[in-house]
């Protein structure tokens, strides 16, 4: 079904865990700009909101202005210096948010031709999980899978047994 539809393993792994933890008459607030997997949620009948691209490290206003039930972070955290912040500006009950996972045998993702698509943080599960204790939140669910790529060599072959990606949902201790 999914084949068509969906690009990847990742989105369509992403829309069932979605989909088991937040309801369509909740609202999201997806951070980042519309973008393909937004698209995906709208389409599935979640209500979905974006934010419209501003420096999520120096300005958390639309995170603090309200208006929605739970906070989407689809592969974003890895991008900012300071998470710590964004998490703890969060004015809702729910979260779900998904890194790419560091990899041992591979370097931190950095674009040769785009200044912002980098990362500055690749973590590993429990930094995660740390870093969301910390800030207030409590893990309900999780979930890793692997990102195997079609191409030969050693580095391909590990990423079919090395989970890359790391999806939470967790909820705001009160």
């Amino acid at each position: 079904m999914y084949e068509h539809t969906y690009p990847d393993k990742r989105f369509r792994l992403t829309l069932e865990f979605l989909k088991k933890q937040v309801g369509p008459q909740e609202r999201i607030l997806d951070l980042g700009v519309a973008n393909p997997f937004s698209t995906i949620m709208e389409r599935e009948g979640f209500k979905v909101s974006n934010t419209s691209g501003e420096d999520l490290d120096l300005d958390q206003s639309a995170l603090t202005a309200g208006g929605y039930d739970v906070v989407t972070a689809f592969e974003i955290f890895e991008h900012l210096l300071n998470p710590f912040t964004v998490l703890q500006k969060m004015q809702c009950g729910k979260l779900v948010i998904s890194v790419p996972l560091r990899l041992w045998f591979a370097p931190a993702y950095r674009s040769k031709t785009d200044p912002w698509d980098r990362h500055f943080h690749e973590f590993e599960d429990w930094q995660l999980d740390w870093l969301l204790e910390k800030t207030g939140w409590k893990i309900i669910a999780r979930q890793k899978w692997t990102n195997p790529v079609k191409k030969w060599g050693v580095r391909p072959l590990l990423r079919k047994f090395t989970p890359r990606y790391y999806i939470v949902y967790a909820e705001k201790i009160k």
